[in-house]
């Protein structure tokens, strides 16, 4: 398993060694131990999440209050994506800064992202399937979104495609009103609960 730390703090790329004979294919996008190696600790699982997405769908820019949070562990069985992730924990030192992977069913990378970081991605193809481990289960009433077409985040949506979004990410607050009303994490709180889980 190969490891790279993203430019965003906390979130990293994972990318298995592939294993193809004349049946197939057989491939582990998740290891434990190499994720413990990368960010100090076990990834706690409380839920597993699937979606399958048109050409063009983007989901997120999705984060939790934190603690608890939920950190997820990211990978795309079928199809292929471009995956986000942005840093809205105020107080960090890469806070607005984002990083994006391409995930697809070829090399089966997978992307881990640390409770108080922002996730989204865009589907590449039809029926793209995305696959979540999680830390925590769903909490609505912690979940919070900001909107994925934020001028002022710039994040890397293909040109090409027309972006297919829920009404309730097309009415989330941009990044600026999201700091403003004081949705977004604190660094300190996130680093605080980094450190129980070790």
């Amino acid at each position: 398993m190969k490891v790279r730390e993203l430019a965003v703090k906390d979130a990293y790329e994972f990318t298995p060694q592939r294993f193809p004979d004349q049946r197939g294919l057989f491939v582990a996008p998740f290891q434990e131990p190499a994720l413990v190696e990368a960010v100090g600790h076990p990834l706690r699982l409380a839920q597993t999440n699937h979606s399958v997405s048109r050409r063009g769908t983007i989901r997120g820019v999705h984060f939790a209050d934190t603690p608890p949070g939920q950190a997820k562990y990211v990978y795309c069985p079928s199809g292929a994506l471009l995956d986000v992730i942005v840093d809205l924990r105020v107080g960090s030192p890469t806070f607005g800064r984002w990083d994006a992977v391409r995930l697809d069913s070829v090399d089966f990378r997978a992307v881990y992202l640390a409770e108080g970081l922002g996730h989204a991605f865009v589907a590449l193809e039809d029926d793209t399937a995305m696959a979540y481990l999680c830390s925590t289960g769903y909490n609505p009433g912690g979940e919070h979104g900001i909107t994925p077409l934020d001028p002022a985040l710039e994040l890397p949506w293909p040109g090409d495609i027309e972006p297919i979004l829920s009404e309730k990410d097309t009415s989330a607050p941009t990044f600026a009103e999201a700091e403003a009303a004081g949705l977004l994490p604190s660094y300190e709180a996130c680093v605080a609960h980094y450190a129980t889980l070790r």
